[in-house]
């Protein structure tokens, strides 16, 4: 659910990045969109204005941009200034993750616009505009009031600078996915105890999850994908070479996030109106922080005004306790201003802040009540005297969950159920990016072997035709030698942290071995998945990747007899390791397209990457551990009541326990519903993607996304919050 906020499109673009870019940017991203303009004007000069900006001429999407004439020569770039204030606005962004989470991990594909799900709605959001925009505030600051001559502080300041500090803040922003799903969940399963007496083993198992991504985003240690460079460079490839420069234009790589973040950055440095259209955006963020910070604390001395509107309670109090209304109020139906709410509903677009909302009214506004009403599910009293008649519907503390569940306990399943149907649905109509893919593959494994037998004195024939590499297709890569990651960086690296990795999992935890390679092997292949579909449709598989890891690893303890307690344990650690280095390798390969446009030195990104990840594996367990402590109720499955609806932690757990309870605790009529819930969403999604195109293309958007379905397992004011913030956009 990753900014990260994007709308799943099937090809190309998604539409809500292009609407929600900067004016500057739109133009270059609603060409790149078209995959016939970008690989037919190849090279091609795109004009693009803003407001109060100058024009730029920029190259198609697949090229570096030209170098501004009037940008400063940038000798130094990774400055203490520049990864402090990148480190800097990365905490920040970590810590409201943890808080409100990404709307892009619950999504079949997250939009790296990171919907990962945080603790209050699921979702979590990248540090790329953020980190660009602010890190533009502070240094442009700095290098206009301190003197060239002044260490630290002082010195010019130009776009590939302010690529560093975006590329920190991406780093030290990261992985806070992990912590609104996988964690929690095995803390309310009762496998976990104490989030801070576990802390420097949670610290050791982020650190794993971390650097395996970093690590994996810099190399390619096949052969299988590397046969574009002669025999002696065929042992070691970058997977920035190969998503970025070698099959860019063939697989359509535009990395939308991404291209929208340099375009920004450039914007901010041109030479007329750069500085005024950057101020403008700082401008928005600190009122929009600002204001957002002063009533959340007025609001909490004048809760029931500034914050949540109880309408039902009201209407109940006003009719001396005897009439109907306190069954709606059971049911969630309140107002809650809540900016982190609203400012999602101005990011994620129309069409899911709409299926979000239609959604909840079907689940806690028809399923809900008529479950109830005919048996199916209970509730649990928690009123006294006049409020007797209070119930939660919501709890999870169940004595006998299969046959006498929770309205939300029975509403669980389908949600689970259609994200991830859903999820593969999206990505097997990604077909034709797998067929690309795959004679990218071949190709370079061809190339490979022609180098091989070419260097020991034999040519043969076919395999050169089946190497032969289209010119037309490479792309400019504007990195020298001296400037690419080598490979004796990030080899070493890479063989240590699979090394640690089953240590850490061994030791830690008691995973063999096996296991341990197995979610290795598993990160290996969602991280490649997840880049590819990241840079096509601007949307990360997370959730794809997550449960089909849970899934592969469910079979892999079946008949092991291990006992649900260790075989669930092992379930959530192997597939959050898949998903979080899936996370972590797309978002630094992201990172290294902005670097790419901008021509910043790999080397110096890589750099800067790897010291933000010495911050976020410290950075992210302390944030959870501070809010399980603020808010016992995130990590205890027994509370009644809870500020945070954490729906993605319901979701691993719920595939864990599905994956390795031998008692299948699943409701009859419940398990029945999802199953057609899901058959049918899964049918929407293909009538979005292979009918709703052409002249119809402009009906999707009244199509709401079958999605919804895991607002099942969250509240109310969170839909009708996000839908009011996008009718204000």
């Amino acid at each position: 659910m990753d900014t990260h906020t994007r709308t799943p499109e099937p090809m190309g673009l998604g539409t809500n990045v292009l609407n929600a870019a900067p004016n500057v940017e739109k133009d270059v991203l609603v060409s790149a969109a078209d995959h016939n303009l970008a690989s037919e004007k190849d090279g091609a000069l795109i004009s693009i204005k803003g407001d109060n900006e100058s024009n730029l001429d920029i190259i198609d999407p697949y090229h570096p941009f030209p170098k501004d004439p009037g940008a400063p020569d940038e000798d130094h770039i990774l400055t203490i200034r520049a990864v402090t204030v990148g480190l800097l606005c990365g905490a920040a962004v970590n810590a409201s993750n943890v808080y409100l989470g990404e709307l892009w991990r619950t999504y079949p594909f997250r939009q790296h616009t990171n919907m990962n799900t945080g603790l209050k709605t699921g979702w979590t959001f990248s540090a790329n505009l953020f980190g660009a925009i602010v890190g533009f505030a502070v240094l442009r600051f700095c290098s206009i009031t301190f003197a060239e001559h002044i260490p630290i502080l002082g010195g010019k300041f130009g776009p590939k600078e302010n690529n560093i500090v975006q590329t920190a803040a991406t780093s030290a922003g990261g992985l806070s996915g992990i912590f609104v799903s996988a964690i929690p969940a095995m803390y309310q399963l009762g496998l976990l105890k104490d989030p801070q007496a576990d802390f420097w083993r949670i610290v050791s198992f982020t650190a794993v999850c971390a650097y395996f991504g970093f690590f994996f985003a810099t190399p390619r240690t096949l052969s299988l994908y590397c046969g574009y460079l002669r025999w002696l460079q065929l042992t070691v490839r970058k997977v920035r070479k190969f998503f970025i420069i070698y099959v860019a234009r063939e697989l359509c790589l535009v990395f939308p996030t991404g291209t929208a973040t340099a375009m920004t950055i450039r914007s901010m440095h041109a030479a007329v109106g750069g500085a005024q259209a950057a101020k403008k955006k700082t401008k928005a963020l600190a009122y929009a922080f600002g204001g957002a910070f002063v009533l959340r604390v007025v609001s909490q001395y004048a809760t029931g005004i500034l914050w949540d509107w109880h309408f039902f309670s009201w209407f109940y109090i006003w009719g001396n306790y005897q009439n109907l209304a306190i069954h709606v109020e059971n049911w969630g139906w309140y107002l809650e201003f809540t900016p982190a709410f609203i400012g999602s509903g101005m990011l994620v677009g129309l069409n899911p802040a709409y299926s979000f909302f239609g959604g909840s009214v079907l689940a806690w506004g028809i399923i809900g009540p008529a479950l109830v009403h005919n048996g199916a599910a209970h509730g649990v009293a928690i009123g006294e005297g006049v409020w007797s008649e209070y119930t939660s519907f919501a709890s999870f503390n169940l004595k006998d969950p299969k046959n006498a569940p929770s309205p939300r306990y029975w509403l669980l399943w389908p949600g689970v159920l259609t994200m991830i149907v859903v999820s593969f649905t999206e990505l097997l109509c990604q077909y034709k990016m797998f067929w690309f893919a795959g004679r990218a593959v071949a190709k370079g494994t061809a190339s490979g072997f022609y180098a091989m037998f070419k260097a020991a004195g034999k040519e043969i024939p076919w395999l050169a035709a089946k190497s032969h590499l289209n010119r037309s297709h490479l792309v400019e890569d504007p990195a020298t030698d001296a400037e690419q990651v080598k490979w004796w960086m990030w080899l070493p690296g890479l063989v240590g942290v699979i090394v640690l990795t089953c240590v850490v999992l061994g030791v830690q935890y008691q995973m063999p071995v096996g296991m341990s390679l197995l979610s290795v092997v598993l990160g290996f292949l969602f991280s490649f998945l997840a880049i590819q579909c990241t840079g096509v449709t601007d949307i990360t598989p997370l959730t794809a990747a997550s449960k089909a890891s849970q899934i592969v690893l469910g079979g892999a303890t079946n008949g092991e007899n291990w006992g649900f307690p260790k075989a669930a344990l092992l379930n959530l650690l192997g597939g959050a390791i898949a998903s979080g280095s899936a996370n972590q390798s797309t978002d630094l390969t992201v990172d290294f397209r902005v670097g790419f446009l901008l021509r910043t030195p790999p080397k110096l990104q890589w750099i800067a990457q790897g010291i933000g990840c010495i911050v976020v594996i410290f950075l992210a367990p302390a944030m959870f551990v501070l809010f399980s402590k603020a808010y016992p109720c995130i990590i205890d499955l027994s509370a009644e009541t809870c500020a945070f609806a954490a729906p993605s932690v319901g979701a691993w757990r719920a595939v864990a326990i599905a994956v390795t309870d031998p008692t299948f605790p699943i409701p009859n009529s419940s398990g029945i519903f999802s199953i057609a819930f899901a058959a049918f969403s899964a049918l929407v999604v293909l009538f979005r993607i292979f009918y709703l195109t052409g002249r119809r293309e402009k009906y999707r958007n009244y199509v709401s996304m079958p999605l919804f379905a895991t607002i099942f397992q969250a509240r109310q004011e969170q839909p009708l919050n996000c839908y009011c913030g996008r009718s204000q956009t």
